[in-house]
Order: C-alpha cells, then sequence, then structure tokens
C-alpha cells in the first residue's frame, strides 16, 4: 500500500516511516537504582558516505552542490545509465526532470531498481505511483519537495554512519571479550569453553549459565553474544535480583500511557530494545514468580504484551540466563518454575569454581599483573615461586573477581621487581575466618543474631535481599536486626 507522507508528492513503498534495520548495537544495563545506560554506538560524521547521482540533464545542478556540502557527502555524477547502475555506492538518485515518463519504463527493466530515489519535476500522482511500481524507493518533486528530499538523503547517510559504526564497535567488542581471552588450562574450564563456542553459531538458542559468584558468567554471556551473529545488535543486561518487584514487569516487557500512576508516557521494555540482539537475566534464580510465568510465555511464543496493552508484539532476541542459585533445588522448594526451568535449560554452561582451577590461578594472576601495570602506567613485578604457591592455596571464596582484586591492590601498593608471598593483600577467606572465629561471650543472643546478620549483609555485599534469603528469614527482619533503635523487636532472631 502506497502511503503519502509530509508532502502530497513525496511516495514511498514502505508502509512505516520508520528507519530499518537491526537496532543500534549499544550495551544496555539495568543497574541497582533502574537507570538504565546506554553504551551506544554514535555515528561518525568523519565517515564519507558516496551518492551515485544519475542526471542526463543539467536541470538542478545547483541544488546537488548544496547538498553535497551541507550533508558532508561525496556526490558523483553522471549522464551514464550503465555506469550509474555499476557506482559502488549506497544511495541511488536519479534526477529525471522533464524524462520522467521515458525513465519509468526504462527503471521497470532494470535488474536492480530497489533502493533508488527518483527526482523529477513533474508534480502528477499518476507519475509518483509509477515509478513507486515500477521499484523506485522515493519520488521527489522539485523545488516542492527540496526539503523532504534533504531531509530523506540526511537520514540515509545517517544510517549509513551508524550502520558502520555498529560495525566497528560489534569488532572492538568482539576482540574485547575473544574467547582467546577467557584464560584457563584445566579441564573443566576448556568444557564450558567448548560448549559455548558450539551454540556461538545458532543465534536463538536459549543459554543458561551456572556457577558461583565472581567465576565469569556475564564475561562469558559477552562473549557468546560479541563473537555470534548478532554482535551488531544491543546486548542488554538485566539484573533480576536489583530490581524491585513492583517495577521488574514494567521494566522488561515495557507499559502503555496510563497503565498505571506514573505511567504518563508510553514506555519499551528492555526486551523491545534487545530486539535483534541479547538479553542477559542475570541471578534468574530471584525472578519472582508472578513473573516467572510471563516469561515462561514470553520465550514460547517469542512476543511479548506490554503492561496495560491489549496487543502482543513478536521479538527476536537470543535469552542467556546465569544464576549462582541451584535451580533444581529451588524447583524442589517451589521456588522456581519448573517449566521455566526447562526452558531455559537448554543449553547448560558451569563455570567451575577458581579453588577447583589449581592450574589457572597463577596464568591469570600474571595476566592481571600485566593488564593493569599497562592501565596504571608500572612495571608488572615477578611472582616468586612462594608467592604462586600462596595463590594456589587459597580458598578464593570470591573466585576470578576476588583474584582480580587481590592482584591489582597488590599491585599498587607494591614496589620493587619481584612479588613475594607477603606482598600479596590476600585476606583470609570467609569460611576459613568462620571456622576460626571464636564466639565473642559473654553475649546476648540478639547480639549474636546481629553479628551474623551483619557478616552475612557483608558477605552478600551489601545486598540485604540475597542475605535475607541465604538467613532464611524475610527482609523486614533483616533490617530489623541490623537497626540498633529495634533490637527489642528483634527477640526471635533468626529463626
Amino acid at each position: 500500500m502506497l502511503v503519502n507522507h509530509c508532502r502530497s508528492l513525496t511516495w514511498t513503498a514502505d508502509p512505516r516511516w520508520v528507519r530499518r534495520g537491526p537496532p543500534l548495537a549499544r550495551v544496555v544495563r539495568v543497574s541497582p537504582r533502574l537507570k538504565v545506560r546506554l553504551s551506544s554506538v554514535e555515528s561518525s560524521s568523519s565517515t564519507t558516505v558516496r551518492i551515485g547521482l544519475y542526471e542526463p540533464s543539467s536541470s538542478f545542478a545547483a541544488i546537488w552542490a548544496s547538498l553535497a556540502s551541507d550533508l558532508g557527502v561525496q556526490l558523483e555524477r553522471t549522464a551514464d545509465l550503465d555506469r550509474w547502475m555499476a557506482q559502488p555506492v549506497a544511495i541511488r538518485l536519479a534526477a529525471v526532470g522533464g524524462a520522467e515518463d521515458e525513465f519509468a519504463g526504462t527503471l521497470a527493466r532494470m535488474p536492480d531498481a530497489a533502493g533508488v530515489a527518483v527526482v523529477g519535476a513533474d508534480p502528477d500522482h499518476r507519475l509518483a505511483m509509477m515509478m513507486i511500481k515500477a521499484g523506485a524507493t522515493e519520488y521527489f518533486a522539485l523545488p516542492g519537495d527540496l526539503e523532504v528530499l534533504r531531509s530523506w538523503v540526511a537520514e540515509q547517510v545517517e544510517g549509513l554512519r551508524r550502520a558502520e559504526a555498529r560495525k566497528s564497535f560489534a569488532a572492538g567488542e568482539e576482540a574485547k571479550y575473544r574467547f582467546e581471552g577467557m584464560l584457563g588450562q584445566s579441564a573443566a574450564h576448556r568444557r564450558s569453553l567448548a560448549t559455548a563456542a558450539r551454540v556461538i553459531p545458532r543465534p536463538s538458542v536459549t543459554v543458561l549459565i551456572t556457577g558461583e559468584t565472581g567465576t565469569g558468567k556475564e564475561l562469558l554471556a559477552r562473549a557468546i553474544h560479541y563473537n555470534g551473529p548478532r554482535r551488531e545488535a544491543p546486548f542488554v543486561d538485566v539484573n533480576c535480583a536489583a530490581i524491585p518487584e513492583q517495577l521488574l514487569e514494567s521494566e522488561l516487557f515495557g507499559h502503555e500511557k496510563g497503565a498505571f500512576t506514573d505511567a504518563t508516557s508510553a514506555k519499551p521494555g528492555l526486551f523491545e530494545v534487545a530486539n535483534h540482539g541479547t538479553v542477559f537475566l542475570d541471578e534468574i534464580g530471584h525472578l519472582p514468580l508472578p513473573l516467572q510465568g510471563k516469561l515462561l510465555r514470553a520465550l514460547e511464543q517469542r512476543s511479548i504484551r506490554r503492561v496495560g496493552g491489549t496487543g502482543t508484539m513478536a521479538i527476536d532476541v537470543r535469552v542467556i540466563a546465569a544464576t549462582h542459585v541451584n535451580l533444581q533445588e529451588a524447583v524442589r522448594r517451589g521456588e522456581f518454575r519448573e517449566d521455566l526451568y526447562y526452558r531455559l535449560n537448554v543449553l547448560p554452561i558451569e563455570l567451575p569454581p577458581l579453588r577447583t582451577r589449581e592450574d589457572d590461578v597463577v596464568l591469570l594472576a600474571n595476566h592481571f599483573l600485566t593488564r593493569f601495570a599497562g592501565e596504571y602506567q608500572m612495571t608488572a613485578p615477578r611472582l616468586t615461586p612462594a608467592a604462586e604457591e600462596r595463590l594456589r592455596s587459597h580458598g578464593w571464596d570470591g573466585n576470578v573477581r576476588e583474584l582480580r582484586n587481590v592482584i591489582e591492590r597488590s599491585l599498587l601498593l607494591h614496589q620493587g621487581d619481584t612479588m613475594g608471598p607477603d606482598d600479596l593483600s590476600i585476606r583470609a577467606s570467609t569460611a576459613a575466618a568462620h571456622g576460626s572465629s571464636e564466639l565473642p561471650f559473654p553475649t546476648t543472643l540478639i547480639e549474636l543474631n546481629r553479628n551474623a546478620a551483619r557478616a552475612m549483609v557483608e558477605r552478600c555485599r551489601g545486598n540485604k535481599s540475597e542475605a535475607a534469603r541465604r538467613l532464611a528469614i524475610s527482609r523486614t527482619r533483616l533490617l530489623r536486626l541490623l537497626d540498633a533503635h529495634h533490637l527489642d523487636d528483634a527477640e526471635e532472631g533468626l529463626e
């Protein structure tokens, strides 16, 4: 169906006045404060866009010089039709003022007329329809449609520059998250990477990554995305444990205007933002039960419905989920839907904890030494055999993340060419600290409970919801235990 846009003589074959193609490649992260950060690919004005112009006569010669100068494009003009068709350009214009009827027949015989915009002087609806039916993308009648033509060309140029920026961004991210950068020689680690490598060329397969905190689940998810066919589309990172339950559905699926009190305008959800790309659902084990059913429906039907909406929208995304929770145990406890577990567990990848990868600890430590030395413009010291043994013997409760932080801190505090065991800023592991600590008697049961609550919050890096879950108490009770003014309300302590 032909649609008339902006002016009565500007025609397009596309029924929607929208930019085509996959969404702009970007990384989206939902932070604990619900701020969405977009690491966007900005178009580069330095990219030279070439426009092929077929102009048998010089009817509009003055217009083209101004257009090329204003938009910063390279205009390649010719009166030879065959040469024009052979030009390696992305945008083609045909200025045939005074010969519109003849060119319509020529256009119909062209093997590749798609993408050609015709510029004429005859403001006739019949002629515009003829051009579109012959295969042209647009028809502009000058001088009346000059500003519309300028706007259309500017949009095409911007789209091409963004596409080039997308490719450049994806190439950089692919290099950043390449599999060669995921160091490790242990058999378990290599098995995990081999499984991930098999799923990369299959962009619709759902992946479930499991492993302890700090083992590199997000790094592996990004490697799968940026090494696969969806690399130029968005990678959307959603932390399911960080978003309040009452907002999570709106964040994931979007909402319509008036869906709730503060919904003053419609808002796309993160599944829409990620269309043609990847949605990374981190901490999927903490997704509230009511939302698990809606997520299952979205995965099964490949469509979503905004909050307050009546229609569904088709989506094309790869879903990668990650969790440190044992989902099978969560299913048995009734905390996680069994059908959603099997839907997510299409291709499971388990990342081993660092304490089981003794051969990789020193390899990773040297990698981080070199990396941070370069970042801080320092000379990387050499680890002594005793320091290497100290690294191997540590429990690494925080896994690779803890090792990285230890090496960074040790490097910043160190002076000299070698780094010994006493130079490593390693704290006692949480398990060891708990095993060797004595109970602070004499004290009260309330104070013991309060100390336990504080220790768990610290271990969970300030995430009180996670701390309450691990202590098997409500978040409200945890907050009371932490508040000195409400100790009397917490007499029951930890049950």
